[in-house]
Parts: C-alpha cells; sequence; structure tokens
C-alpha cells in the first residue's frame, strides 16, 4: 500500500493524545478519521477538544477560515466499537492509555475486526512494539509512532520498528508523518523509552530528585534548564503540562520489568505527590513540599 491509497484512518482513543492526532489526520492528511472510545460522553469531549482547537489556534488566527473547521470537523466520525472503527480503516493508531496488557488487548481486536492490508499502530511512547504485535496475526504490519504533545507543534514522531515489522510498514509509516508536517525519525523497540523520552527521563529524573533535596523550588529548576540550554519548556513543567505524572505512576510495573527496580520505580516524591492526589509537581511544591 502507498501513502496515496489511504482513505480512512482510525485513531482508538479519544483522549488527550487520540483528539490530537485525530484533529492533524483530518486537517493535515485531509482524510476521513474515525476516532473510538469506549462511550458516547468521551467520543463527543474528544471532538468537542478538536472543535475548540482547531478555533482558538488556526480560526481565531486566521490561518483558517470558518468553512474550514467546518470541512475538518465534517471527516471526524465518533465510533464505540473497534469493529466499527476499523472495518474500512487503511491504518489505524491506538492512543489508549500507557499499559501494556491494555494495548495487547486492544491490538487482539483490531486484528480481528481490520481489514488485512491494514497497517495497527501504537502512539506508545517506551511500550515494546514486538510485544504488542505478537498478538496479532500481522506483526509485519505492526509499528510504534510516538507522536509528542502539542501535536500541532511538535515536528518530531519516533517511528518504532518491531522485530517483525516489515520495511514497507516502516516506510509508510514514515511517509504518513511527513504528510503531517513532522520529521520522522526511526528507532529500535529494544531502547525502552526509544530515543527522545530514553534522553529526557534522566534529565526529569534530577530535577524531580533537587525538588526532593529542596535544592530550589520546580520554578528555578526549570528556569535553569531552560536558560542554561536554550529550551523552550522545562522538564517538570512539562510534565505538568502533559498531565505525565499520572501515566509515570501507571506504568511502573512496566517500567521496573524492563529496568529493573533501580530505574524503573517511582521517585519518591511522585509516590507522595500521587497518594496525596497531585499530578502538578508545581502545586504539591507550593502546598505540601515547601512547609513540609
Amino acid at each position: 500500500m502507498k501513502i496515496e491509497e489511504i482513505r480512512r484512518i482510525a485513531v482508538i482513543g479519544a483522549g488527550f493524545m487520540g483528539s490530537q492526532i485525530a484533529e492533524i489526520l483530518s486537517r493535515q492528511f485531509v482524510c476521513n478519521v474515525n476516532i473510538m472510545d469506549i462511550n458516547e460522553e468521551l467520543v463527543k469531549k474528544g471532538i468537542r477538544d478538536i472543535e475548540q482547537r482547531v478555533e482558538n489556534f488556526f480560526v481565531s488566527k486566521g490561518k483558517l477560515t470558518a468553512e474550514d473547521k467546518e470541512r475538518i470537523l465534517a471527516r471526524i466520525k465518533g465510533v464505540m466499537s473497534i469493529a466499527d472503527a476499523v472495518k474500512e480503516a487503511d491504518f489505524v493508531i491506538e492512543a489508549v492509555a500507557e499499559r501494556l496488557d491494555l494495548k495487547k488487548q486492544i491490538f487482539k481486536q483490531l486484528d480481528e475486526n481490520a481489514p488485512s492490508h491494514t497497517i495497527l499502530a501504537s502512539n506508545t511512547s517506551f511500550q515494546n512494539i514486538s510485544e504488542i504485535a505478537s498478538v496479532t496475526r500481522r506483526p509485519e504490519h505492526v509499528v510504534g509512532t510516538h507522536f509528542f504533545t502539542p501535536v500541532s507543534v511538535m515536528k518530531l514522531v519516533e517511528v518504532v520498528k518491531g522485530a517483525c515489522t516489515s520495511d514497507k510498514t516502516v516506510r509508510l509509516a514514515c511517509d504518513l508523518a511527513r504528510k503531517l508536517g513532522k520529521e520522522p525519525i526511526l528507532c529500535r523497540d529494544t531502547s525502552y523509552g526509544f530515543l527522545a523520552n530514553r534522553a529526557y527521563t534522566a534529565m526529569m529524573n534530577e530535577a524531580i530528585q533537587m525538588v526532593w533535596e529542596r535544592i530550589a523550588p520546580p520554578v528555578e529548576i526549570d528556569k535553569a534548564v531552560k536558560l542554561g540550554y536554550n529550551l523552550p519548556i522545562g522538564p517538570l513543567e512539562l510534565m505538568d503540562y502533559a498531565g505525565s505524572w499520572q501515566i509515570f505512576v501507571a506504568s511502573e510495573k512496566d517500567r521496573m520489568r524492563e529496568l529493573g527496580p533501580e530505574k524503573g520505580s517511582l521517585h519518591p516524591l511522585v509516590r507522595m505527590m500521587d497518594r496525596a492526589g497531585y499530578n502538578n509537581v508545581y502545586d504539591f511544591w507550593k502546598d505540601i513540599l515547601s512547609k513540609w
């Protein structure tokens, strides 16, 4: 299959990442998009988020017209079953929670319901593509397409090759990324966290440790990193913005399996935040840690 032959793409998961991916597919690639989640409320919320982003970031700034927005939304269809989402899809992008057991369950259903030519991609930021592909009868058609948030802005897409992923599948995933205005970088799934997250996690862990030691408040640590290394956003505010602390907590078991307890287990600060019901280190510092 060639990139020109893709007519419909299904996005599994209408949440934070799934709705952003569905939006850029409809807006930039100009194809029909099915966006699926487990109930009508979640699907409607995902579509509302798309409408709001297009209005705020494109229409209100004169980059698109109101008619353009309506055409973007008209190409997006909300559905509530995997079978309905993928039955006519040429390409599928899964964007659900970072739980390996959940992804494997979903990919088994994708394999059972999608046409035999369909490419099955995961937006995972660190899960093993080979293991995800192992539950399907088409491991050569399974690939990682790791988008970064905000999807409309960030140029990188990590295209992740599993042990059985074919070169044709990799080329198609890279071509799709380029059609979306992205820069695809190929990596293999032998590196936990692939390329960007593996490198970034080391900096994030050190930043958390400095907060834990009360060396400086989170805002000062982020400011030092931004000014010292010319970064647009610091590691702590990025985690806060993307809601990534919850992902970090939920993925502890998988990390420990891959990296061992020393590197994979939660930092005591992150564990304390989670137990106290916080998902924002800036707020946790202000409310709790600075006074504790």
